[in-house]
Protein backbone atom coordinates (compact mmCIF):
# COMPACT_ATOMS: atom_id res chain seq x y z
CA UNK A 1 0.00 0.00 0.00
CA UNK A 2 1.13 3.55 -0.12
CA UNK A 3 3.54 5.33 2.05
CA UNK A 4 2.13 8.49 1.06
CA UNK A 5 -0.66 10.29 3.01
CA UNK A 6 -3.58 10.55 0.69
CA UNK A 7 -6.97 11.46 1.37
CA UNK A 8 -8.66 9.81 -1.97
CA UNK A 9 -8.67 5.97 -3.69
CA UNK A 10 -5.82 5.05 -5.39
CA UNK A 11 -6.38 1.60 -7.35
CA UNK A 12 -6.13 -0.36 -4.73
CA UNK A 13 -8.63 1.00 -3.04
CA UNK A 14 -10.63 1.36 -5.95
CA UNK A 15 -10.65 -2.47 -7.10
CA UNK A 16 -11.53 -3.20 -3.62
CA UNK A 17 -14.51 -0.88 -3.89
CA UNK A 18 -15.50 -2.66 -7.53
CA UNK A 19 -15.19 -6.30 -5.34
CA UNK A 20 -17.30 -5.31 -2.77
CA UNK A 21 -19.96 -3.61 -5.46
CA UNK A 22 -19.98 -6.99 -7.36
CA UNK A 23 -18.11 -5.69 -10.22
CA UNK A 24 -14.87 -7.74 -10.18
CA UNK A 25 -13.97 -11.14 -11.45
CA UNK A 26 -10.77 -12.12 -9.84
CA UNK A 27 -9.00 -15.10 -12.23
CA UNK A 28 -6.90 -17.44 -10.50
CA UNK A 29 -7.05 -19.96 -13.50
CA UNK A 30 -3.83 -19.58 -15.98
CA UNK A 31 -4.39 -17.08 -18.91
CA UNK A 32 -2.29 -16.79 -21.81
CA UNK A 33 -2.05 -12.74 -21.77
CA UNK A 34 -0.97 -12.30 -25.55
CA UNK A 35 -3.90 -14.53 -26.80
CA UNK A 36 -6.71 -15.02 -24.34
CA UNK A 37 -6.81 -12.01 -21.74
CA UNK A 38 -8.50 -9.60 -24.43
CA UNK A 39 -10.62 -12.24 -26.03
CA UNK A 40 -11.70 -13.20 -22.90
CA UNK A 41 -12.70 -9.70 -21.41
CA UNK A 42 -14.46 -8.47 -24.86
CA UNK A 43 -16.53 -10.88 -24.55
CA UNK A 44 -18.97 -9.07 -23.10
CA UNK A 45 -18.76 -6.50 -25.35
CA UNK A 46 -20.04 -8.53 -28.02
CA UNK A 47 -21.75 -10.90 -26.11
CA UNK A 48 -25.45 -9.41 -25.94
CA UNK A 49 -24.77 -8.06 -22.48
CA UNK A 50 -26.28 -5.35 -21.00
CA UNK A 51 -23.44 -2.73 -19.93
CA UNK A 52 -24.63 -3.07 -16.61
CA UNK A 53 -24.02 -6.90 -16.45
CA UNK A 54 -20.00 -5.99 -17.76
CA UNK A 55 -17.29 -6.37 -15.21
CA UNK A 56 -14.12 -5.67 -14.24
CA UNK A 57 -11.50 -8.42 -14.77
CA UNK A 58 -8.36 -9.13 -12.05
CA UNK A 59 -5.79 -11.41 -13.35
CA UNK A 60 -3.45 -13.05 -11.03
CA UNK A 61 -2.12 -16.28 -12.68
CA UNK A 62 -0.31 -14.88 -16.06
CA UNK A 63 1.42 -16.64 -18.84
CA UNK A 64 2.15 -16.41 -22.02
CA UNK A 65 2.66 -18.81 -25.09
CA UNK A 66 6.05 -19.72 -24.08
CA UNK A 67 4.87 -20.94 -21.13
CA UNK A 68 6.51 -17.53 -18.72
CA UNK A 69 4.92 -16.34 -15.78
CA UNK A 70 4.65 -13.06 -14.69
CA UNK A 71 4.62 -11.72 -11.24
CA UNK A 72 2.53 -8.69 -10.98
CA UNK A 73 -1.32 -9.11 -11.79
CA UNK A 74 -2.94 -7.10 -14.21
CA UNK A 75 -6.84 -5.72 -14.05
CA UNK A 76 -8.60 -5.07 -17.27
CA UNK A 77 -11.63 -3.07 -17.77
CA UNK A 78 -11.24 -1.54 -13.82
CA UNK A 79 -11.69 2.31 -14.73
CA UNK A 80 -14.71 2.12 -17.22
CA UNK A 81 -16.32 -1.54 -18.49
CA UNK A 82 -19.42 0.10 -17.88
CA UNK A 83 -20.54 3.54 -16.56
CA UNK A 84 -21.09 1.85 -13.03
CA UNK A 85 -17.59 0.84 -12.83
CA UNK A 86 -16.91 4.60 -14.07
CA UNK A 87 -19.09 6.10 -11.05
CA UNK A 88 -16.88 4.17 -8.69
CA UNK A 89 -13.68 5.63 -9.56
CA UNK A 90 -15.44 8.98 -9.30
CA UNK A 91 -17.70 8.47 -6.05
CA UNK A 92 -20.60 9.30 -7.73
CA UNK A 93 -23.90 8.19 -8.81
CA UNK A 94 -23.81 8.17 -12.74
CA UNK A 95 -26.58 10.51 -13.16
CA UNK A 96 -24.37 13.13 -11.18
CA UNK A 97 -20.94 12.65 -12.75
CA UNK A 98 -21.14 15.50 -15.29
CA UNK A 99 -21.55 18.01 -13.06
CA UNK A 100 -18.97 16.14 -10.87
CA UNK A 101 -16.73 17.38 -14.07
CA UNK A 102 -17.80 20.52 -14.32
CA UNK A 103 -17.25 21.53 -10.34
CA UNK A 104 -13.54 19.87 -10.86
CA UNK A 105 -12.70 21.93 -13.86
CA UNK A 106 -14.62 25.31 -11.91
CA UNK A 107 -12.90 24.51 -9.08
CA UNK A 108 -9.47 22.90 -9.44
CA UNK A 109 -6.79 22.13 -6.56
CA UNK A 110 -3.30 22.41 -7.21
CA UNK A 111 -0.73 19.15 -6.80
CA UNK A 112 1.35 19.01 -4.04
CA UNK A 113 4.69 17.61 -4.22
CA UNK A 114 5.95 15.21 -1.66
CA UNK A 115 8.93 13.05 -0.78
CA UNK A 116 9.46 9.11 -0.94
CA UNK A 117 6.37 8.14 -3.22
CA UNK A 118 4.96 5.13 -2.80
CA UNK A 119 5.81 4.62 -7.13
CA UNK A 120 9.30 4.33 -6.30
CA UNK A 121 9.57 1.59 -3.82
CA UNK A 122 11.11 -0.62 -6.30
CA UNK A 123 13.66 0.96 -9.05
CA UNK A 124 15.03 -1.19 -11.85
CA UNK A 125 17.46 0.40 -14.17
CA UNK A 126 20.58 -0.13 -15.66
CA UNK A 127 21.21 -3.29 -17.13
CA UNK A 128 18.44 -4.77 -15.40
CA UNK A 129 16.53 -3.15 -17.89
CA UNK A 130 18.34 -5.31 -20.92
CA UNK A 131 17.84 -8.49 -22.18
CA UNK A 132 14.55 -10.91 -22.45
CA UNK A 133 12.35 -11.42 -19.86
CA UNK A 134 14.02 -8.15 -17.95
CA UNK A 135 12.91 -4.20 -18.36
CA UNK A 136 9.85 -4.25 -19.75
CA UNK A 137 9.72 -7.64 -21.13
CA UNK A 138 9.14 -8.57 -17.49
CA UNK A 139 5.59 -6.97 -17.19
CA UNK A 140 2.38 -8.36 -17.93
CA UNK A 141 1.16 -6.44 -20.72
CA UNK A 142 -1.40 -7.97 -23.08
CA UNK A 143 -1.53 -8.46 -26.82
CA UNK A 144 -4.87 -6.30 -27.27
CA UNK A 145 -6.10 -7.56 -31.06
CA UNK A 146 -4.83 -11.12 -31.26
CA UNK A 147 -4.67 -12.11 -34.51
CA UNK A 148 -3.37 -8.40 -35.96
CA UNK A 149 -1.80 -6.80 -33.31
CA UNK A 150 1.90 -7.07 -33.81
CA UNK A 151 3.00 -6.35 -30.02
CA UNK A 152 2.03 -6.41 -26.24
CA UNK A 153 0.79 -2.45 -26.04
CA UNK A 154 0.51 -0.41 -23.08
CA UNK A 155 -2.79 1.50 -23.40
CA UNK A 156 -4.49 2.43 -19.89
CA UNK A 157 -0.94 4.86 -19.66
CA UNK A 158 -0.74 8.93 -18.81
CA UNK A 159 1.67 9.57 -20.69
CA UNK A 160 3.91 12.86 -19.18
CA UNK A 161 5.41 15.65 -20.72
CA UNK A 162 6.87 19.20 -20.47
CA UNK A 163 6.45 22.39 -22.34
CA UNK A 164 10.22 22.93 -23.18
CA UNK A 165 9.80 26.65 -23.23
CA UNK A 166 7.13 27.56 -20.08
CA UNK A 167 7.72 23.69 -18.09
CA UNK A 168 4.10 23.10 -17.89
CA UNK A 169 3.75 19.39 -18.02
CA UNK A 170 0.28 17.73 -19.97
CA UNK A 171 -0.62 14.31 -19.55
CA UNK A 172 -2.18 12.19 -22.15
CA UNK A 173 -3.38 8.19 -23.18
CA UNK A 174 -1.21 7.30 -25.90
CA UNK A 175 -0.75 3.67 -27.00
CA UNK A 176 2.76 2.43 -26.08
CA UNK A 177 4.22 -0.86 -27.97
CA UNK A 178 6.72 -2.95 -26.26
CA UNK A 179 9.78 -3.61 -28.91
CA UNK A 180 12.49 -4.52 -26.81
CA UNK A 181 12.90 -4.98 -22.83
CA UNK A 182 14.64 -1.07 -22.41
CA UNK A 183 12.35 0.22 -25.65
CA UNK A 184 9.05 1.46 -26.48
CA UNK A 185 7.50 2.95 -29.87
CA UNK A 186 4.92 5.35 -28.44
CA UNK A 187 2.00 6.91 -30.82
CA UNK A 188 1.29 10.37 -29.36
CA UNK A 189 -1.87 11.05 -31.50
CA UNK A 190 -1.44 13.81 -34.81
CA UNK A 191 -4.90 14.97 -35.11
CA UNK A 192 -6.13 18.08 -36.02
CA UNK A 193 -4.86 20.01 -33.65
CA UNK A 194 -2.39 17.81 -32.11
CA UNK A 195 -2.37 15.75 -28.71
CA UNK A 196 -0.53 17.53 -25.74
CA UNK A 197 2.32 15.90 -26.19
CA UNK A 198 2.83 15.86 -29.84
CA UNK A 199 2.68 19.87 -29.67
CA UNK A 200 5.50 19.46 -27.03
CA UNK A 201 7.40 17.20 -29.38
CA UNK A 202 7.66 19.52 -32.14
CA UNK A 203 9.00 21.68 -29.67
CA UNK A 204 11.69 19.74 -28.29
CA UNK A 205 12.60 19.43 -32.66
CA UNK A 206 11.99 23.18 -33.58
CA UNK A 207 15.06 23.69 -30.89
CA UNK A 208 16.96 21.34 -32.15
CA UNK A 209 16.93 18.69 -29.03
CA UNK A 210 17.53 15.32 -29.68
CA UNK A 211 15.40 13.57 -27.05
CA UNK A 212 12.21 14.54 -25.48
CA UNK A 213 12.37 13.58 -21.50
CA UNK A 214 8.67 11.24 -21.13
CA UNK A 215 7.21 9.59 -18.26
CA UNK A 216 4.30 6.65 -18.74
CA UNK A 217 2.27 6.26 -15.98
CA UNK A 218 0.39 3.07 -15.35
CA UNK A 219 -2.47 2.55 -12.44
CA UNK A 220 -2.97 5.47 -11.28
CA UNK A 221 -5.91 6.60 -8.55
CA UNK A 222 -8.75 7.00 -10.43
CA UNK A 223 -9.09 10.85 -10.06
CA UNK A 224 -5.44 10.83 -11.68
CA UNK A 225 -6.18 8.22 -14.78
CA UNK A 226 -9.46 9.75 -15.46
CA UNK A 227 -7.68 12.89 -16.65
CA UNK A 228 -5.56 11.26 -19.88
CA UNK A 229 -8.70 10.63 -22.07
CA UNK A 230 -10.24 14.22 -20.87
CA UNK A 231 -10.01 16.68 -23.47
CA UNK A 232 -9.43 19.80 -21.32
CA UNK A 233 -7.53 23.18 -22.64
CA UNK A 234 -4.31 23.00 -23.55
CA UNK A 235 -3.13 25.23 -20.93
CA UNK A 236 -5.09 23.74 -18.22
CA UNK A 237 -3.39 21.49 -15.54
CA UNK A 238 -4.94 18.21 -15.30
CA UNK A 239 -3.87 17.80 -11.76
CA UNK A 240 -5.25 20.94 -10.58
CA UNK A 241 -8.36 19.16 -12.31
CA UNK A 242 -7.46 15.90 -10.67
CA UNK A 243 -7.29 17.79 -7.13
CA UNK A 244 -10.86 19.07 -8.16
CA UNK A 245 -12.48 15.52 -8.77
CA UNK A 246 -10.56 14.36 -5.63
CA UNK A 247 -11.63 17.40 -3.04
CA UNK A 248 -8.15 17.49 -2.09
CA UNK A 249 -4.26 18.44 -3.18
CA UNK A 250 -3.31 15.53 -5.38
CA UNK A 251 0.19 13.96 -4.61
CA UNK A 252 2.89 14.47 -7.23
CA UNK A 253 6.95 13.23 -6.46
CA UNK A 254 10.26 14.30 -8.63
CA UNK A 255 10.54 11.14 -11.24
CA UNK A 256 13.43 8.71 -10.62
CA UNK A 257 15.51 9.54 -13.93
CA UNK A 258 13.59 12.07 -15.69
CA UNK A 259 12.98 15.78 -15.09
CA UNK A 260 8.96 15.59 -14.81
CA UNK A 261 6.81 15.26 -11.82
CA UNK A 262 4.78 11.79 -11.32
CA UNK A 263 1.72 10.58 -9.44
CA UNK A 264 3.44 9.68 -5.91
CA UNK A 265 1.12 6.89 -5.89
CA UNK A 266 0.86 5.34 -9.15
CA UNK A 267 1.56 1.40 -9.20
CA UNK A 268 4.31 1.99 -11.85
CA UNK A 269 6.10 4.59 -14.08
CA UNK A 270 8.33 3.75 -17.23
CA UNK A 271 10.76 6.72 -17.40
CA UNK A 272 13.68 7.53 -20.11
CA UNK A 273 13.31 9.39 -23.76
CA UNK A 274 11.93 10.02 -27.25
CA UNK A 275 13.88 10.05 -29.91
CA UNK A 276 13.31 13.29 -32.03
CA UNK A 277 15.14 12.66 -34.57
CA UNK A 278 14.39 8.67 -35.45
CA UNK A 279 10.90 7.24 -36.09
CA UNK A 280 9.87 3.15 -36.11
CA UNK A 281 7.41 1.23 -37.29
CA UNK A 282 4.49 0.45 -34.78
CA UNK A 283 1.62 -1.05 -35.29
CA UNK A 284 -0.64 -2.97 -36.89
CA UNK A 285 -2.87 -1.98 -33.83
CA UNK A 286 -6.81 -2.25 -33.45
CA UNK A 287 -8.35 1.05 -32.93
CA UNK A 288 -11.34 2.79 -31.43
CA UNK A 289 -12.53 3.89 -34.78
CA UNK A 290 -13.37 -0.60 -35.29
CA UNK A 291 -10.83 -1.21 -37.94
CA UNK A 292 -7.01 -1.93 -37.18
CA UNK A 293 -4.62 0.67 -37.88
CA UNK A 294 -1.86 -0.32 -40.14
CA UNK A 295 1.98 0.54 -39.48
CA UNK A 296 3.37 4.07 -39.05
CA UNK A 297 5.96 5.32 -38.15
CA UNK A 298 6.02 6.84 -34.73
CA UNK A 299 7.98 7.67 -31.75
CA UNK A 300 10.94 5.35 -30.54
CA UNK A 301 11.57 5.45 -26.38
CA UNK A 302 14.51 4.85 -24.76
CA UNK A 303 13.80 3.65 -21.35
CA UNK A 304 16.15 5.05 -18.82
CA UNK A 305 14.00 3.62 -15.80
CA UNK A 306 10.79 1.29 -14.26
CA UNK A 307 9.97 2.74 -10.91
CA UNK A 308 7.21 1.11 -8.74
CA UNK A 309 5.14 -0.46 -5.84
CA UNK A 310 6.42 -3.23 -4.10
CA UNK A 311 2.26 -5.01 -4.60
CA UNK A 312 2.02 -3.09 -8.01
CA UNK A 313 -1.34 -3.93 -9.97
CA UNK A 314 -1.06 -2.98 -14.07
CA UNK A 315 -4.13 -1.93 -15.73
CA UNK A 316 -4.96 -2.41 -19.56
CA UNK A 317 -7.91 -0.81 -21.57
CA UNK A 318 -10.16 -3.34 -23.35
CA UNK A 319 -10.19 -1.12 -26.39
CA UNK A 320 -10.59 -1.78 -30.11
CA UNK A 321 -13.74 -1.60 -32.01
CA UNK A 322 -16.65 0.23 -29.63
CA UNK A 323 -18.82 -0.44 -26.97
CA UNK A 324 -15.59 -0.63 -25.52
CA UNK A 325 -13.66 0.77 -21.80
CA UNK A 326 -11.98 3.41 -23.95
CA UNK A 327 -15.03 4.33 -25.34
CA UNK A 328 -16.98 4.13 -22.23
CA UNK A 329 -14.07 6.40 -20.54
CA UNK A 330 -14.40 9.63 -23.21
CA UNK A 331 -17.91 9.14 -23.63
CA UNK A 332 -18.56 9.79 -19.66
CA UNK A 333 -15.99 12.42 -20.83
CA UNK A 334 -17.33 14.05 -23.82
CA UNK A 335 -21.06 14.10 -23.76
CA UNK A 336 -21.27 16.89 -20.33
CA UNK A 337 -18.46 18.94 -22.82
CA UNK A 338 -20.81 19.18 -25.73
CA UNK A 339 -24.08 19.74 -23.57
CA UNK A 340 -22.30 22.59 -21.95
CA UNK A 341 -20.98 24.02 -24.90
CA UNK A 342 -23.97 24.10 -26.31
CA UNK A 343 -26.33 24.88 -23.53
CA UNK A 344 -24.00 27.46 -22.16
CA UNK A 345 -21.69 29.38 -24.30
CA UNK A 346 -23.77 28.79 -27.17
CA UNK A 347 -26.67 29.42 -25.16
CA UNK A 348 -29.17 27.87 -27.40
CA UNK A 349 -32.93 27.08 -25.28
CA UNK A 350 -34.49 23.60 -25.33
CA UNK A 351 -31.24 21.51 -25.22
CA UNK A 352 -31.60 18.48 -22.72
CA UNK A 353 -28.29 16.91 -23.53
CA UNK A 354 -25.83 15.47 -26.18
CA UNK A 355 -25.88 11.78 -26.75
CA UNK A 356 -22.37 10.58 -29.04
CA UNK A 357 -23.02 7.19 -30.51
CA UNK A 358 -21.02 4.28 -29.31
CA UNK A 359 -21.20 1.22 -30.88
CA UNK A 360 -18.61 0.81 -33.85
CA UNK A 361 -18.54 4.94 -34.65
CA UNK A 362 -16.70 4.76 -31.74
CA UNK A 363 -17.99 8.26 -30.45
CA UNK A 364 -16.46 10.44 -32.80
CA UNK A 365 -19.16 9.96 -36.05
CA UNK A 366 -22.61 10.25 -34.78
CA UNK A 367 -23.88 13.04 -32.43
CA UNK A 368 -27.47 12.74 -31.31
CA UNK A 369 -28.86 16.28 -29.92
CA UNK A 370 -32.22 16.09 -27.64
CA UNK A 371 -34.47 18.58 -27.69
CA UNK A 372 -37.38 18.92 -25.99
CA UNK A 373 -40.46 19.18 -27.87
CA UNK A 374 -41.28 22.59 -28.30
CA UNK A 375 -38.10 23.90 -29.51
CA UNK A 376 -38.19 26.61 -32.40
CA UNK A 377 -36.54 25.03 -35.40
CA UNK A 378 -33.85 28.01 -35.22
CA UNK A 379 -32.24 27.31 -32.02
CA UNK A 380 -32.85 22.94 -33.13
CA UNK A 381 -29.99 24.21 -36.20
CA UNK A 382 -27.96 26.14 -34.22
CA UNK A 383 -27.88 23.02 -32.26
CA UNK A 384 -26.86 21.22 -35.04
CA UNK A 385 -24.18 23.57 -36.19
CA UNK A 386 -22.51 24.01 -32.74
CA UNK A 387 -22.24 20.26 -32.42
CA UNK A 388 -20.69 19.93 -35.51
CA UNK A 389 -18.20 22.56 -35.25
CA UNK A 390 -17.36 22.03 -31.78
CA UNK A 391 -14.71 19.13 -32.24
CA UNK A 392 -12.56 18.30 -35.10
CA UNK A 393 -12.70 15.10 -35.22
CA UNK A 394 -16.18 14.51 -34.06
CA UNK A 395 -19.46 14.92 -35.35
CA UNK A 396 -19.61 14.17 -38.83
CA UNK A 397 -23.52 13.19 -38.42
CA UNK A 398 -25.42 14.93 -36.42
CA UNK A 399 -29.17 14.41 -35.64
CA UNK A 400 -31.52 16.35 -33.46
CA UNK A 401 -34.44 14.26 -31.95
CA UNK A 402 -37.16 15.04 -29.05
CA UNK A 403 -36.85 13.82 -25.89
CA UNK A 404 -39.53 11.04 -26.67
CA UNK A 405 -36.23 8.85 -28.29
CA UNK A 406 -33.86 7.15 -26.62
CA UNK A 407 -30.61 7.83 -28.68
CA UNK A 408 -29.01 4.36 -28.16
CA UNK A 409 -32.17 2.93 -29.18
CA UNK A 410 -31.16 2.60 -32.90
CA UNK A 411 -35.06 1.36 -33.83
CA UNK A 412 -36.01 4.45 -32.21
CA UNK A 413 -33.58 6.84 -34.09
CA UNK A 414 -34.53 5.31 -37.53
CA UNK A 415 -38.38 5.78 -36.47
CA UNK A 416 -37.94 9.30 -35.68
CA UNK A 417 -36.22 9.60 -39.12
CA UNK A 418 -38.65 8.05 -41.18
CA UNK A 419 -41.71 9.86 -39.57
CA UNK A 420 -40.33 13.36 -38.35
CA UNK A 421 -38.05 14.11 -41.01
CA UNK A 422 -38.58 15.61 -44.64
CA UNK A 423 -35.31 14.77 -46.00
CA UNK A 424 -35.68 18.14 -48.76
CA UNK A 425 -36.26 20.72 -45.26
CA UNK A 426 -34.81 18.84 -42.89
CA UNK A 427 -31.60 17.55 -44.17
CA UNK A 428 -28.06 20.05 -44.74
CA UNK A 429 -24.74 18.90 -45.71
CA UNK A 430 -21.16 21.06 -44.52
CA UNK A 431 -18.14 20.92 -46.72
CA UNK A 432 -14.84 20.92 -45.93
CA UNK A 433 -14.31 18.53 -43.01
CA UNK A 434 -11.13 17.13 -42.44
CA UNK A 435 -11.24 13.29 -42.05
CA UNK A 436 -10.17 13.38 -38.34
CA UNK A 437 -9.63 9.85 -36.13
CA UNK A 438 -10.58 6.68 -38.27
CA UNK A 439 -9.10 4.48 -40.89
CA UNK A 440 -8.70 7.21 -43.12
CA UNK A 441 -6.69 9.87 -41.65
CA UNK A 442 -6.55 13.51 -41.70
CA UNK A 443 -2.54 13.44 -43.15
CA UNK A 444 -3.51 12.14 -46.20
CA UNK A 445 -5.46 15.03 -47.15
CA UNK A 446 -8.78 13.91 -48.35
CA UNK A 447 -11.49 15.90 -47.47
CA UNK A 448 -14.83 14.73 -45.93
CA UNK A 449 -18.28 16.70 -45.19
CA UNK A 450 -20.99 16.71 -42.35
CA UNK A 451 -24.48 16.00 -42.34
CA UNK A 452 -27.16 17.45 -40.04
CA UNK A 453 -30.55 16.33 -39.62
CA UNK A 454 -33.23 17.58 -37.69
CA UNK A 455 -35.31 14.24 -37.03
CA UNK A 456 -37.77 16.07 -34.29
CA UNK A 457 -41.77 16.49 -35.07
CA UNK A 458 -42.38 19.80 -36.58
CA UNK A 459 -46.14 19.39 -35.00
CA UNK A 460 -48.24 17.49 -33.25
CA UNK A 461 -48.75 13.86 -33.91
CA UNK A 462 -51.00 10.97 -33.02
CA UNK A 463 -49.95 9.08 -29.92
CA UNK A 464 -47.50 6.11 -29.65
CA UNK A 465 -49.26 3.03 -30.80
CA UNK A 466 -48.80 0.91 -28.00
CA UNK A 467 -51.27 -0.15 -24.87
CA UNK A 468 -49.94 2.95 -22.32
CA UNK A 469 -47.91 2.29 -19.38
CA UNK A 470 -50.79 1.54 -17.16
CA UNK A 471 -51.49 -1.73 -19.13
CA UNK A 472 -48.20 -2.68 -20.23
CA UNK A 473 -47.12 -3.16 -16.31
CA UNK A 474 -50.40 -5.40 -15.88
CA UNK A 475 -49.21 -7.52 -18.21
CA UNK A 476 -45.85 -7.38 -17.15
CA UNK A 477 -47.15 -8.99 -13.99
CA UNK A 478 -49.08 -11.46 -15.68
CA UNK A 479 -45.74 -12.13 -17.95
CA UNK A 480 -43.49 -12.86 -14.51
CA UNK A 481 -46.84 -14.90 -13.05
CA UNK A 482 -46.59 -17.20 -15.55
CA UNK A 483 -42.84 -17.63 -15.46
CA UNK A 484 -41.35 -16.53 -19.02
CA UNK A 485 -38.13 -15.16 -19.57
CA UNK A 486 -36.58 -12.60 -18.35
CA UNK A 487 -37.85 -9.11 -20.22
CA UNK A 488 -35.60 -5.85 -20.97
CA UNK A 489 -37.97 -3.21 -22.00
CA UNK A 490 -36.47 -0.95 -24.71
CA UNK A 491 -38.26 2.37 -25.23
CA UNK A 492 -40.90 3.11 -26.67
CA UNK A 493 -42.81 -0.04 -24.87
CA UNK A 494 -45.78 1.68 -23.74
CA UNK A 495 -47.94 3.86 -25.91
CA UNK A 496 -47.36 8.03 -24.88
CA UNK A 497 -49.10 10.94 -26.41
CA UNK A 498 -47.55 12.65 -29.07
CA UNK A 499 -49.60 15.69 -28.88
CA UNK A 500 -52.38 15.32 -30.97
CA UNK A 501 -55.46 13.78 -28.81
CA UNK A 502 -57.60 14.62 -26.56
CA UNK A 503 -59.98 14.47 -23.58
CA UNK A 504 -62.81 12.62 -25.46
CA UNK A 505 -60.73 10.10 -27.53
CA UNK A 506 -58.88 9.48 -23.94
CA UNK A 507 -62.46 9.24 -21.98
CA UNK A 508 -63.33 7.12 -25.37
CA UNK A 509 -60.23 4.85 -24.53
CA UNK A 510 -60.36 3.81 -21.19
CA UNK A 511 -64.43 3.07 -21.62
CA UNK A 512 -63.21 0.49 -24.30
CA UNK A 513 -60.22 -1.06 -22.00
CA UNK A 514 -62.83 -1.68 -19.08
CA UNK A 515 -65.43 -3.32 -21.71
CA UNK A 516 -67.37 -0.10 -22.12
CA UNK A 517 -67.18 -0.27 -26.42
CA UNK A 518 -70.85 -0.58 -26.47
CA UNK A 519 -71.17 2.88 -25.15
CA UNK A 520 -68.48 4.69 -27.52
CA UNK A 521 -70.76 2.75 -30.50
CA UNK A 522 -73.80 4.34 -28.85
CA UNK A 523 -72.17 7.72 -28.87
CA UNK A 524 -70.66 7.73 -32.54
CA UNK A 525 -74.20 6.53 -33.80
CA UNK A 526 -75.44 9.71 -32.51
CA UNK A 527 -72.47 11.41 -35.11
CA UNK A 528 -73.31 9.68 -38.23
CA UNK A 529 -73.15 12.05 -41.16
CA UNK A 530 -74.63 11.67 -44.94
CA UNK A 531 -72.75 12.36 -48.07
CA UNK A 532 -68.88 12.39 -47.15
CA UNK A 533 -66.34 10.01 -48.36
CA UNK A 534 -65.01 7.30 -46.28
CA UNK A 535 -61.73 8.57 -44.79
CA UNK A 536 -63.06 12.04 -44.03
CA UNK A 537 -61.27 13.50 -40.74
CA UNK A 538 -63.87 14.26 -38.03
CA UNK A 539 -61.97 17.34 -37.48
CA UNK A 540 -62.81 18.68 -40.65
CA UNK A 541 -66.57 18.46 -40.35
CA UNK A 542 -66.92 18.51 -36.48
CA UNK A 543 -66.52 21.74 -34.42
CA UNK A 544 -64.32 21.53 -31.10
CA UNK A 545 -62.40 18.41 -32.82
CA UNK A 546 -59.10 20.29 -33.41
CA UNK A 547 -57.22 16.76 -31.44
CA UNK A 548 -54.94 18.55 -29.36
CA UNK A 549 -54.30 17.70 -25.70
CA UNK A 550 -56.02 19.74 -23.57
Amino acid sequence: MSNSKQSYPDLHDHIRSLDDAGLLVTVDDPVDKDSEMHALVRWQFVGGLKETERKAFLFRNIKNAQGRSYSLPIVVGALAASQDIYSIGMGVPVDEIGAKWENAIANPISPKKINSPACQEIVIEGKDLHGAGNGIDALPIPVSTPGFDNAPTLTSTNVITRDPENGTQNMGTYRAALKASDRLVVRMATRVGGAGGYQHYKKYQERGDKEMPVAIVVGCPPCVAFMGPQKLPMDMDEMAVAGGLAGVPVNMANAYSVDLLVPAEAELVIEGFVDTEIVEPEGPFGESHGHVALEEFNMPMRVTAITRRHDAVLTSYISQAAPSESSVIKRVAYEPLFLTHLRDALGIKGVKKVSLHEPLTGLLRVTIITVQSNTPSTEIWRALYGAAYFKGDCSKICIAVNDDIDPDNSDAMFWAMAYRMNPVNDVQTLAHRGQGHGPKREHTGEEDSTLLMDATMKSFMPPVALPTREYMEKGLVLWNKLNLPPVRPTPPWFGYSLGDWNSVWEAGAKRAAEGGYLENGRLSQQRQQQSLPPETSVREVEEGWEGVDD
